[in-house]
């Protein structure tokens, strides 16, 4: 028999190696950056057309590479990081694989320039799909260039699993955030199909995080700062009433490199526990610096998973720290047992001595002393002698009989008729037919026998019908505000925002005004209070924000679910008889009754055969 194993081609490795390395183009953006980063660039600037599927271009002013370098960079397993086994455990750089830039070239069109300080000319390198088209000698500023073009051109399905320019877009922002804020000290800039997105001048990290997230967070950020001999924090966390319903201000920085941590952030959410309201996400910018011998960055391809030696002394440390910043700048509720301010004594008061206090009395006032006063003086009116109640019905006989009258025909006032709407005139009292069970379901008897119903739920298929005809079908009717509403929101909030705002409007929303970190609305749907329009906004930018809606998705539906959901009558809340019936008849009056907007179960039924084998 044959031999049949063989070694795979290098492209066709290199292609099977960029599955895990490059997912979408925001990976090739994260590889890049981090790549000029550790050139030791000042200045990188990043440039990106549709969302990355046609170019991903990083610009940066680091050391550059030699021609042979700049070669070698785009095979296999070749890093400038790490020379032995043992640097795994020492690491200071971002990469060390030496995967990237092979997987990269492996489904891209890739154009290389780079050039070294001490070198007068720079290196030209175009490659497709791991075949190297072009090497030569050009002219360009001492740096690196590198653009990728057509990414996934040679693997169609993988492209067309890339989502719409929206969501691609989004990712790239994410990564671009992550890289920009664990580096405060990099000018960092960047352009979409020629629109400047972000300018980051050179600053500290506070400056940084307002700079990136608007300049109302600043007044959100409360400082964290710790030392041990085990770890070190710095950073910041969101005071609590700043906390959201989405998770896309959390960030967590291990030695310069962000990562995510299921553990970390629980110990952060202990901190915050009794703060903040069940649901909501508290906002943490946290920089954690370890010993590198301590951790294993080797997990993941993205690099995004660390494995810790001593877990549960980090997750000691990262909560108690967060508690004392809390609790040092008055963040977190305390019993204050001191005593009030206005009750200190003043500074020039301390050299003089104590004094018996002179109390003044009336020492000829008596309580219990009655006051005769006289009345010597003539009234000014008597009121007259009453005569004896006889002489009242004096008269009074004589002129009943001269002034008699007929009483027959006299109409007294009388309680109004009670008419019906019905035939018949017959007056019918209703009775209860709906029951509140716990404030959170409704029972309601029907012919076959008993019909429970969740009350959320079943209101969040009626709001969301109703919302989705008022997009699609009529005209929403909107209510006029006394007084702008103002709410802020961060840059990337914002354009989510302005991409639905056709939508928003379509539902009984009208703005004035959508600047660079403000939203200002002057009218609102009908059913919808003023306090609650900062909550529905934010849920429903989570919601765009995981759910990840792809090419086809409609942003109509995932609007009205997400108000549905936020405007929907909670567990918890009592209604009156009238309500319940108004909420059974209404949820039978839709479409699709039997589920919610996220597909489940609205109400369930008891038969009477089902009832009685329950007391068999």
């Amino acid at each position: 028999m044959s031999d049949i194993i063989q070694l795979l081609p290098d492209h066709v490795a290199n292609q099977i190696a960029a599955g895990e390395v490059v997912q979408r183009p925001a990976s090739v953006v994260k590889e890049l950056l981090e790549n000029a980063i550790d050139a030791n660039a000042t200045v990188i600037k990043l440039i990106v057309k549709d969302a990355g599927k046609t170019l991903v271009q990083v610009i940066d002013n680091g050391k550059g590479m030699s021609a042979t370098d700049a070669r070698l960079s785009f095979e296999r397993h070749a890093t400038s990081k790490i020379r032995s086994a043992d640097d795994l455990f020492s690491l200071n750089t971002k990469g060390f694989r030496g995967e990237a830039l092979a997987s990269i070239a492996a489904i891209a069109h890739v154009e290389l320039k780079s050039k070294q300080d001490v070198d007068e000319l720079g290196t030209l390198i175009a490659i497709e799909g791991s075949e190297i088209k072009t090497q030569e000698v050009t002219v360009t500023p001492t740096g690196t260039s590198i653009a990728v073009k057509h990414l996934f051109f040679n693997i169609p399905a993988r492209r067309n699993f890339l989502k719409s320019n929206t969501v691609e877009l989004r990712h790239i922002i994410d990564e671009f955030h992550r890289v920009a804020l664990t580096h405060p000290k990099i000018a960092f800039s960047m352009y979409h199909n020629g629109s400047e997105i972000f300018n980051l001048h050179e600053s500290n990290y506070r400056q940084r995080i307002v700079n990136i997230f608007g300049t109302k967070t600043n007044e959100k950020l409360v400082p964290v700062e710790e030392s041990t001999e085990v770890l070190t924090i710095s950073g910041f966390v969101g005071k609590p009433e700043f906390a959201k319903k989405s998770k896309s201000e959390q960030f967590f920085f291990v030695n310069n490199r962000f990562i995510k941590s299921a553990y970390l952030h629980h110990a952060v959410n202990a901190a915050f526990e009794g703060l903040i309201k069940d649901g909501n996400q508290p906002i943490y910018f946290l920089n954690l610096t370890v010993d590198p011998k301590s951790i294993d960055i080797n997990i993941h391809p993205t690099k995004t998973e660390i494995k810790f030696d001593d877990e549960y002394t980090l997750y000691a440390i990262l909560r108690s720290s967060i508690k004392h910043s809390l609790g040092q700048f008055n963040i977190a509720p305390v019993l204050d047992f001191d005593h009030h301010i206005n009750l200190d004594t003043p500074y020039d008061y301390k050299d003089k001595g104590a004094t018996t206090p002179t109390v003044e009395v009336d020492r000829n006032y008596n309580p219990f002393k009655q006051e005769q006063i006289a009345t010597r003086q003539n009234p000014a009116f008597r009121k007259p002698t009453p005569e004896s109640w006889e002489s009242l019905y004096v008269g009074l006989e004589s002129k009943s009989t001269r002034d008699k009258q007929d009483f027959s025909h006299i109409e007294f006032e009388s309680e109004p008729e009670k008419t019906s709407l019905f035939d018949g005139g017959l007056y019918v009292e209703s009775t209860q037919s709906t029951y509140q069970f716990q404030n959170k379901y409704i029972i309601s008897t029907i012919k076959s026998g008993m019909l429970m119903i969740d009350q959320n739920r079943a209101h969040q298929r009626i709001l969301y019908e109703g919302l989705l005809k008022s997009m699609t079908v009529k005209e929403a009717v909107s209510q006029q505000l006394l007084f702008p509403l103002q709410l802020h929101f961060t840059g990337s909030e914002l354009s989510i925002l302005t991409q639905l705002k056709d939508d928003l409007e379509a539902t009984g929303f009208v703005f004035s005004n959508i600047d660079d970190e403000l939203v200002e609305i002057i009218g609102l749907p009908i059913n919808v209070p003023d306090s609650e329009v900062s909550i529905i906004l934010e849920q429903l930018i989570s919601d765009v924000e995981q759910e990840v809606p792809d090419s086809n998705f409609s942003a109509s539906d995932l609007l009205a679910k997400s108000m549905a959901r936020s405007l929907a009558i909670k567990t918890g809340q009592s209604l009156t008889n009238l309500e319940q019936e108004h909420l059974v008849n209404s949820l039978f009056a839709c479409k699709e009754p039997s589920v919610s907007p996220s597909n489940r179960t609205t109400f369930i039924t008891m038969s009477i055969d089902e009832v009685d084998r329950k007391f068999t």
